[in-house]
């Protein structure tokens, strides 16, 4: 396989060495690693780094090797938008995963073929590998576009990513300008996300991958999402970052990409799966009933144009 693979890892041997056999199994002719250092005030994690980093060293096949590694922690939002920029900075297009980011087989190959095809479409700034539409599809294409990017496997190009900003600069004027209205038709949406994004922006998330959907958002941007879920993760448990409790998109089972794949014949954003990925996974439980319902409702509504 030609096109390069950025893995990013930390602390959790376990699910790395089994990331790490998926991207062996790939062959990638170029793998550029990028790794967060141990925490001081966590006993036993510098050990658990260095573990890591001797699995991501296991390298048998014909390849060119660059790492990134922090000798001290860095956190997740530091670690993870500089190990990327890092990587766009070494090449052009790269498929990402992070260290519990379990890929099937054809998410490679898949990947591959969309980074070429859409190289100079700059509507379309991430190639994602994740579906959370539970089974139900819209039509027999190989994938659809929305403007939601899902990052448990995923690429893009330099071209996208020079647009990212990790502050979120024009999120006030974006907030204050009601703009979130433009977006989303519904209440509940903009009450939602002015409430996640405003967090993010605060600082009081240690995460980048909110800035990377708004990123999408103020750059008219499209995510590429497939029929079948490719990507499984894996890292749900005391020791992750953000995901330790249960959700039923942990550990979702891996599906194949038949190929050749079967393209769209038109780049319009499906919002009927727009509305099924919000009721079912950005909206949390906790979320008022009434809104709920409310949100429910408009999905049913998309589904039943769709039919």
């Amino acid at each position: 396989m030609n096109t390069p693979v950025a893995m990013l890892v930390f602390n959790r041997p376990e699910p790395t060495q089994r990331v790490f056999n998926a991207i062996r199994a790939a062959r990638p002719a170029r793998l550029l690693i990028v790794a967060d250092g141990p925490r001081d005030n966590r006993p036993g994690e510098a050990d658990r780094c260095r573990a890591v980093r001797e699995i991501v060293a296991q390298v048998d096949w014909q390849c060119d090797v660059q790492h990134n590694f922090a000798e001290q922690n860095m956190g997740c939002k530091r670690r993870v938008v500089s190990g990327i920029s890092w990587v766009f900075e070494q090449v052009e297009r790269a498929i990402i995963l992070e260290d519990d980011c379990l890929p099937h087989p054809s998410f490679f190959s898949y990947c591959e073929e969309l980074l070429e095809r859409y190289k100079d479409d700059t509507r379309v700034m991430t190639i994602c590998g994740d579906n959370f539409l539970s089974g139900q599809r819209r039509s027999s294409d190989s994938y659809f576009f929305m403007r939601y990017a899902h990052i448990w496997g995923w690429a893009s190009w330099r071209r996208a990513w020079k647009f990212y900003d990790p502050d979120m600069k024009v999120w006030p004027q974006v907030r204050d300008g009601g703009w979130l209205k433009d977006i989303f038709r519904e209440p509940v949406l903009v009450d939602y996300w002015r409430r996640m994004m405003q967090h993010t922006f605060d600082g009081n998330i240690d995460t980048w991958d909110y800035q990377w959907i708004f990123t999408l958002w103020v750059n008219s941007g499209l995510a590429v999402i497939p029929n079948n879920n490719m990507i499984s993760n894996i890292g749900f448990g005391p020791d992750a970052a953000h995901t330790r409790g249960y959700v039923p998109y942990a550990e979702k089972p891996l599906q194949e990409t038949p190929f050749p794949l079967k393209h769209p014949s038109f780049v319009i954003r499906d919002s009927w799966a727009e509305k099924v990925t919000e009721q079912g996974f950005y909206l949390p439980p906790r979320l008022p009933e009434r809104l709920r319902r409310k949100l429910v409702r408009v999905a049913r509504s998309f589904r039943g144009a769709k039919n």
